[in-house]
């Protein structure tokens, strides 16, 4: 049964996809959605322990073993983030409820809940398959759906936002993909373990060297990595309040993951710092962190502050996989889990606002914490946890990320 939980995580949320989708309007979609992604959770959940007790789960598709078939693999570090992706979901669908309803067209609301599911589909694929061809059919499938939520925002700008995601996006995409072909044109295979085998004969040729190049800007326009990020601002500010939620906790940190994935997995461990790409993520990250930090304090819309707050969170886990040690690596990866929950919970107190007043510019919520005690509680939190106070969840990985840069 164990085996058969990294299929069940993608088919699932794939087939009640079309289902929701042809569902009548009101709340059936909603229930539907909401039931698959506490399932996801829950079989994420027991997928978890079973790495945690018994070691990495091996599962072939069709029969087929690798490095023919495709393979499924899990061990604890994706089996954690797929963790992180079906508990956000989870999480994000309760809160849902009311806010697809007041912010997306009544007539709209099953194609939502479908593209949410296609979503959490494509992502928890990336975080299951061994196959990386198949991480960027997963990763379209993801990236498609969420073209789909950002557009469904009531402002106009929402449609321009998803349109401006969709062509950098695409560019990614295909940088990826020529990356995995030219890899492949000298290995043959595209499974993660058997590439971690041949990759160390062939390092020296060029074409490894250049699809490695084009992985990594791949990925990194996939993660708004500065100066790659132009189409994050936009498309957190004016999709729904809820797209927002689950995008920012879950989109960026699958990306994260499959950096990590491809960098210290399919090619050596020591491959990066032979190559300019650890000066250059170091280099990248501090200038994220840098300018998006800049920018954020001049925004006046507080989606578009948290967005470029976003940009120079993703410019820490970049930082931290710059240094190359286990230790930059560790805070890369706790920072992971404590952004998607910080930046989570800070989206969805900003949606509580929209959803009170119906805006969430600077002036529009002067005097509103005597209204909203609660929330803006929860806002000044989640913001002590992002700035890295001592006794919240951001403090441990921006200690570890300090350590990192000492040693």
């Amino acid at each position: 049964m164990v085996s058969h939980i990294s299929l069940l995580l993608v088919v699932v949320p794939l087939i009640a996809a079309p289902v929701v989708a042809i569902l009548p309007r009101g709340r059936l979609p909603w229930a539907v959605a909401f039931i698959v992604a506490a399932a996801c959770a829950v079989l994420a959940g027991m997928q978890l322990w079973a790495v945690l007790y018994e070691g990495a789960i091996s599962y072939e598709l069709g029969g087929w073993a690798p490095p023919w078939g495709i393979e499924y693999r899990i061990d604890a570090v994706n089996a954690f983030v797929a963790l992180i992706v079906a508990a956000i979901a989870a999480i994000t669908l309760p809160y849902a409820l009311l806010s697809a309803e007041r912010e997306i067209p009544e007539d709209k609301i099953p194609l939502f809940y479908s593209a949410l599911l296609l979503c959490l589909t494509g992502l928890l694929g990336i975080t299951q398959t061994g196959d990386i061809f198949n991480v960027f059919v997963f990763l379209e499938i993801s990236s498609l759906a969420s073209y789909a939520l950002i557009s469904l925002g009531k402002q106009r700008q929402a449609f321009t936002a998803a349109y401006q995601y969709l062509i950098m996006g695409t560019i990614g995409a295909t940088f990826y993909l020529i990356g995995v072909g030219l890899i492949y044109s000298q290995t043959g295979s595209l499974n993660m373990q058997d590439l971690a085998a041949i990759l160390p004969d062939v390092l020296h040729l060029n074409t490894v060297e250049t699809g490695f190049a084009f992985l990594m800007v791949g990925i990194a326009l996939k993660l708004a990595l500065f100066p790659l990020h132009l189409w994050l601002p936009n498309a957190y500010t004016y999709a729904p309040s809820v797209v927002t939620v689950f995008l920012a906790a879950t989109a960026t940190k699958v990306a994260v993951y499959v950096m990590l994935r491809i960098l210290f997995t399919v090619f050596p461990q020591g491959f990066a710092v032979t190559t300019p790409a650890d000066e250059l993520f170091i280099v990248a990250g501090i200038a994220g962190i840098i300018t998006a930090s800049v920018y954020a304090i001049y925004q006046e819309n507080i989606k578009r502050l948290l967005a470029y707050s976003s940009v120079a969170q993703v410019g820490y886990m970049v930082l931290g996989i710059g240094f190359a040690s286990t230790t930059g690596l560790t805070a890369a990866v706790v920072h992971l889990f404590n952004h998607a929950l910080m930046k989570g919970a800070l989206f969805m107190a900003v949606g509580a606002i929209v959803y009170r007043i119906g805006a969430c510019r600077m002036e529009q919520i002067h005097g509103l914490g005597r209204a909203m005690p609660w929330i803006f509680g929860a806002i000044v939190i989640g913001g002590l946890s992002l700035v890295g106070v001592p006794g919240t969840a951001g403090f441990i990985s921006k200690w570890y990320l300090v350590t990192a840069a000492l040693e």
